[in-house]
This record gives C-alpha cells, sequence and structure tokens, in this order.
C-alpha cells in the first residue's frame, strides 16, 4: 500500500516480559518501511492485555504518540491469522498476539508477523468507513418507500405542530430554556444542573469530543457513527471494539480495555437493534472513566425498562444522550438533551455558542417531556413491537437471510449475501433501506431496514422476494 493510500494502520506487537523500547521501535520502523508506510499513518499499537504495562511497549507508543491498546486473550484468539503458532497459544491464549491485535478491529493485513530476538509486529489497515453516510442519503431525490431512516410514520402529531406554529410569535425575542429545562429535568427526576439541551444529539457528541480529553477513548461498534466521526475531528485517537454477530452483537465480559477512560455506547444500538441490559452497562462505569450511552432510540422500547436516565449514583462519570429526533419526527428542528454529573454539564454548556437551541425546539423539549407526550410515546412503543415481529415473521421466511440477536428498536438489521446489489434492486422496486457497510465492523452484506405498518413491510417483503426470487 502507498503512503498516499492510506489511511491509517494498526501495528500488532507481542512481546517478552522485559523487551527493549528500543527493539520494538526497529522492528516496527522495518515492517512499516516493508509496506512503504510512513510512521505518521500509525493511529495505535495494540497487544495482549497481560503486556499493556511492559515500559518497552509503552514507551514505544509514547514515541510514536499513539495509545498502546491490550486486548484480552480471550478476544485475540477468536481472531483467524494466517501464522499461527501452537507455543504461543499455549503461553498467552492466542495463536499470534501480533497479528491478532492488528486483525482485530476488521482491518486487512498488510505485513504478517515479522520477529526480532524478543518481539513480533504485524501492520494491518485501520477499516475504511464513511462515518458521516447517514440513512438519509438513501431517500434524498428519490421518490421511494423510506425504509432507511428511523423517525416515526406520521410524525410530528397534529397537537405537536400545532405548539410549534405557536411559537412563531415568539422568535423576534431570544430562546430562554429555564421551562423546557425544567421538564426534562422532572421527566428524568434529575435535579436542573444535570441536563444540558443540545441542538440534536449530534451536538453533544461534538460537545464532548471537544471537551473531554481522554487518553484512550474507546467507541463501541457496530454503532451510529457520529461519536467516533467528532472525536477523531478533535484529533483524539479512538480504539474500536467491535461487537459479534455470533454474539448477537452484544457485550461479552472483557469486551472494553480496563484502561479505557471514555467509553461510548448506544442502547438500543442503531444499526443492530439490540438492548444491552441497564446492569451489563452500569459495570462499565468506574472512577476514572466517562461512560456515554446513547439512548436516542431508548423511546421506542416499552416502558423504557433498560435506561440509565435516571441513574445519578454510578462510580466515575456517566452521560446518557437523548433525542427527540425519532419519536416525534422533529430531525429538522434539532433537539436532544444531555443527563450528566452537574460539573461536566457545565463544561459542556460552557462549550456551546449562545442560544444553541431555537424557541421552537426549546418548547417541543417541553411538551414532548409531559405526561400527554409520554403516554402516547408509550402507545407508539407497544404498536412498535406488533409492527417488528410482523417484520421479523415475514424475514424469517427467507432462507439466505439471517437476523443476529433479538431486535428491540425501531429497525432491524439483516445480513444477506451480496446485501449491496440487493439493496441496489431494491431502489429499482421503489423501496429504500440503509447500507451497513458504512459502520464499523459491518460490511456489504449487511442491510438495516426500518419497521413500518404492516401493509408497507408486506409490500417491502413481496419486492425483496422479487429481487431474491424466492417462493413462498
Amino acid at each position: 500500500m502507498s503512503s498516499e493510500n492510506a489511511v491509517g494502520v494498526v501495528v500488532g506487537v507481542g512481546a517478552s516480559s522485559g523487551v527493549a523500547e528500543q527493539e520494538v521501535r526497529e522492528l516496527i520502523a522495518a515492517a512499516l518501511a516493508e509496506a512503504e508506510l510512513p510512521v505518521g499513518t500509525v493511529r495505535l499499537l495494540a497487544t495482549v492485555e497481560a503486556r499493556a504495562g511492559e515500559p518497552g511497549l509503552l514507551g514505544a507508543a509514547r514515541e510514536l504518540g499513539v495509545p498502546l491498546v491490550g486486548h484480552p486473550a480471550a478476544a485475540l484468539a477468536a481472531v483467524p491469522v494466517p501464522s499461527p503458532s501452537g507455543e504461543v497459544l499455549d503461553a498467552v491464549g492466542t495463536a499470534s498476539v501480533a497479528e491478532a491485535a492488528a486483525l482485530l478491529g476488521g482491518g486487512e493485513l498488510l505485513v504478517g508477523k515479522r520477529k526480532s530476538a524478543r518481539s513480533t509486529v504485524a501492520v494491518a489497515t485501520l477499516p475504511s468507513h464513511d462515518l458521516r453516510h447517514h440513512g438519509d442519503a438513501e431517500v434524498r431525490d428519490a421518490n421511494l418507500v423510506d425504509l432507511a431512516v428511523n423517525v416515526r410514520t406520521g410524525t410530528p402529531p397534529q397537537w405537536l405542530r400545532s405548539a410549534l406554529a405557536d411559537t412563531l410569535g415568539e422568535l423576534a425575542a431570544y430562546p430562554e430554556q429555564t421551562t423546557a429545562r425544567a421538564a426534562v429535568a422532572a421527566r428524568h427526576r434529575r435535579p436542573v444542573e444535570e441536563v444540558l439541551l443540545t441542538s440534536g444529539a449530534a451536538e453533544a457528541f461534538v460537545l464532548l469530543a471537544r471537551t473531554l480529553r481522554p487518553q484512550h477513548a474507546v467507541v463501541v461498534h457496530p454503532q451510529f457513527t457520529e461519536p467516533e466521526a467528532a472525536l477523531r475531528d478533535a484529533g483524539i485517537p479512538v480504539h474500536r471494539v467491535l461487537l459479534r454477530a455470533a454474539d448477537g452483537f452484544r457485550l461479552t465480559a472483557g469486551a472494553v480495555p480496563e484502561q479505557a477512560d471514555l467509553v461510548v455506547i448506544g442502547n438500543p444500538t442503531n444499526p443492530t437493534s439490540v438492548l444491552h441490559p441497564a446492569a451489563v452497562l452500569a459495570e462499565l462505569a468506574r472512577p476514572g472513566r466517562t461512560l456515554v450511552v446513547d439512548e436516542a432510540f431508548m423511546d421506542t422500547v416499552p416502558g423504557e425498562t433498560e435506561s440509565l436516565a435516571s441513574l445519578s449514583d454510578l462510580p466515575g462519570r456517566v452521560v446518557v444522550l437523548r433525542s427527540l429526533t425519532k419519536t416525534w419526527g422533529l430531525a429538522g428542528l434539532r433537539i436532544g438533551y444531555v443527563l450528566g454529573p452537574a460539573p461536566l454539564i457545565a463544561e459542556l454548556g460552557a462549550a456551546q455558542p449562545l442560544w444553541p437551541v431555537s424557541t421552537p425546539a426549546l418548547r417541543a423539549a417541553e411538551l414532548c417531556s409531559g405526561e400527554r407526550a409520554l403516554t402516547e410515546a408509550e402507545a407508539a412503543a407497544a404498536e412498535l413491537t406488533a409492527h417488528r415481529a410482523h417484520l421479523l415473521g415475514a424475514l424469517a421466511g427467507f432462507p439466505s437471510l439471517r437476523v443476529h440477536g433479538e431486535p428491540a428498536a425501531s429497525f432491524v438489521l439483516i445480513e444477506l449475501p451480496q446485501a449491496d446489489r440487493v439493496r441496489d434492486r431494491l431502489r429499482a422496486e421503489g423501496f429504500a433501506v440503509r447500507r451497513g457497510d458504512t459502520f464499523p465492523g459491518l460490511g456489504p452484506d449487511w442491510l438495516r431496514i426500518a419497521v413500518r405498518a404492516p401493509q408497507t413491510t408486506d409490500a417491502f417483503v413481496a419486492a425483496l422476494r422479487r429481487v431474491l426470487g424466492d417462493t413462498p
């Protein structure tokens, strides 16, 4: 790979105890030279957890100006490697530390295992994904049935439209947040000082990236890509933890490195639709760590059963992000909010421009936190559950298609051979679905499908059957 085409690489490193920093640096330099890569393309060093504290490896990472990541041996053991060693497997629990650590993120191996006296290295690409591609791009300028965007159809409801229209007479005055902020705080039973209103949840990711200076930022994928994009834009290296389809895209013990001081995860997660138990997420909280949970789709879950939004007594800093976009159809209005410790909320607020949320958006935040809206949202979540069951039942009739895990949100992720081609043919049939290959951890064989009413689902399934040539 030539340097002009390199978007970043990860160097996997295996080492014996006490390895010298100079030896590691020289071996890394030789491997990069073999691949014709400049040192500046290295984004992180990765090794087995048991070696993450080695002074020689830490020194090499420090010299390169990149983080050193330690992966659990069990995670590395699950990665197929081209140069396995039974001796290494017996010693540390994985057949090749260097190659497995380099490949764990799902990239392409550029330089296989290279050895020195006390260390090994391998070089792999970081997977290149279009982190700024979103579902709206699938339906823009096209007359298609929208199964790509996860916004509830028929929204905003008329009562909300009328209330928003009534704010037009107030636009000469600057926005005033007191009432809206108090309504959100009451909705989640938290002090007002623990609430920050934002111009959509996406602004919150930018504020967090600009305010926090983590040394080891972890984003759990596959998930919404804006958190990683915001961190990278702020110059913060990102370590990806990739959940596996074989595990139903659920968190497994030890998946998140212990040294992570920032962890970002969605719940329920976009695009996998997996709902992680609140107790499992709470275990990720600890002193010295900021845990960010993106709950943009939590109000699609009846009872919001696994939410952390009302919890403020977990160790470390726990931040919950919410959006009013999905259930209320307010993507164009840009309104969301952050819940977290008051000192951090104050820091994030100081990074905002003046009057960041418009008067109509503040009115939406107030009304959508009230009893009428919460009752309607709960009814919509129950209806969605039935509609999702209808979609899953229909998809079960396709032998070439697979759904991993238990979908819990307003969309379903499917694995399908040559899904990228199927997506194009579905467009010709009049249906837009969300491509999956822009999500880290997924590839061209994945599609995300929004849950719609049974009539729309049945028409889509008929089109899918025509495309695949399956018979009932």
